[in-house]
């Protein structure tokens, strides 16, 4: 698991490195300073099976393992973390609808969602419900063979631009068993969106608001049971959870990668940076960290994968310990840079700012140290028991 030696491993590996070579890593500096969302180069990485990477592949998907994909998005996000981490997020969308949708919503849905014809969206987060994803308030009413939403969704990747919606709302009574799962259109009557965010990072990608008033929906648009929604909601971040990982760790690699290469050329007081031994131990150190997180972020898809006891600590296991490892090695790029990595040209202060968001999307790092908590308790009682 921990070394690539079959060729068809390598071969989607290289696919993605040479992807985010030719089309993300020359254009990432100016995307972000032009705020451009290129549709264009996701429908390009669609052509190569990125627009469904782990989707049956009867619907057009590639039909690969999480293994598979979080060595995809480790390569996308050398490129860019930001356009990595949407291709992600409309991956979870897809999967959420290829694994809980009825055979009609899958044809109906998927084949253009796997081509990027379409994009994806996942709206869970409120305005007054971030980490508590039960307190959300949004309301779909049923009203004969509709439901009628209301409510806002907040923070939506690609919200604006993406053409399908997978929302999370309530049918039933407070708490997670009251929640329901819709796939939503973008041009159903009700639905608008609010500006674009004015963000830290995460540039190359539209976040706004997504705005429902009396917006009616056909009832065949369930995704799911009702009352299902909030389950399926923490499977999709499963999975999530591990894609962003990834991408935390191909952007940290990145940002080593590019210091590496600085100090190799840069002196002072008659030597290279690089011949320095105070420098070499933080760049071993970051070295290991990002092996660390990698080999942790293998173990966790592989559990997806297998359905493994364990997996839901894995993954918050995963999530918390790459994210942190990721950036961390980004902002000590940065200082080792000096002066030079604040300045946009170089494409180091670009990566601090992207990653930075990993620790707080798909369930902050403490929420995930929440959840890695409750199961060594559980396991304890259990044992005690």
């Amino acid at each position: 698991m921990f070394a690539l030696t079959d060729d068809d491993d390598r071969a989607i590996r290289d696919t993605a490195r040479d992807f985010a070579s030719e089309y993300l890593a020359p254009n990432a500096v100016e995307w972000d300073q032009e705020k451009y969302f290129p549709v264009d180069v996701l429908r390009k990485a669609a052509a190569l099976g990125m627009g469904g990477i782990y989707v049956r592949e009867d619907v057009g998907g590639s039909g690969l393992r999480r293994l598979d994909s979080v060595r995809i998005f480790e390569e996308l996000a050398k490129g860019c973390p930001s356009i990595a981490a949407y291709i992600s997020i409309h991956n979870m969308v897809a999967w959420m609808i290829d694994k809980y949708g009825d055979d009609e919503q899958r044809r109906r849905w998927l084949p253009s969602l796997c081509s990027m014809e379409h994009l994806g969206s996942y709206c869970l987060t409120e305005p007054g419900a971030g980490s508590d994803a039960a307190a959300l308030s949004t309301k779909a009413v049923r009203d004969g063979d509709e439901y009628v939403l209301n409510g806002v969704k907040q923070f939506i990747s690609g919200a604006g631009t993406s053409d399908v919606y997978v929302v999370m709302a309530r049918t039933g009574d407070t708490g997670a068993r009251g929640i329901s799962a819709f796939i939503i259109p973008k041009d159903t009557p009700g639905l608008s969106f609010g500006a674009n965010e004015k963000k830290m990072g995460w540039n190359a990608q539209p976040t706004r608001q997504v705005i429902f008033e009396d917006a009616r929906i056909p009832a065949e648009n369930l995704l799911g049971d009702e009352g299902g929604g909030f389950r399926i909601a923490m499977h999709g971040l499963n999975g999530g959870r591990l894609n962003i990982a990834a991408c935390s760790v191909g952007g940290g690699q990145t940002a080593l990668d590019r210091t590496v290469a600085y100090l190799a050329e840069r002196k002072a007081f008659g030597e290279r940076l690089l011949e320095s031994p105070a420098l070499q131990f933080r760049l071993a150190d970051m070295r290991t960290e990002l092996e660390a997180a990698r080999t942790l972020l293998w173990r966790a898809a592989d559990a997806l994968d297998t359905e493994a006891a364990d997996v839901v600590e894995l993954c918050a296991m995963a999530k918390r310990f790459a994210t942190d490892a990721g950036f961390s090695a980004a902002n000590e790029a940065l200082q080792l840079h000096g002066g030079y990595g604040y300045l946009a040209e170089y494409g180091i202060e670009k990566i601090v700012r992207d990653l930075r968001v990993h620790q707080i999307l798909e369930g902050t790092n403490e929420i995930m140290r929440l959840v890695i908590a409750r199961s060594v308790v559980a396991a304890a009682q259990t044992g005690a028991a």
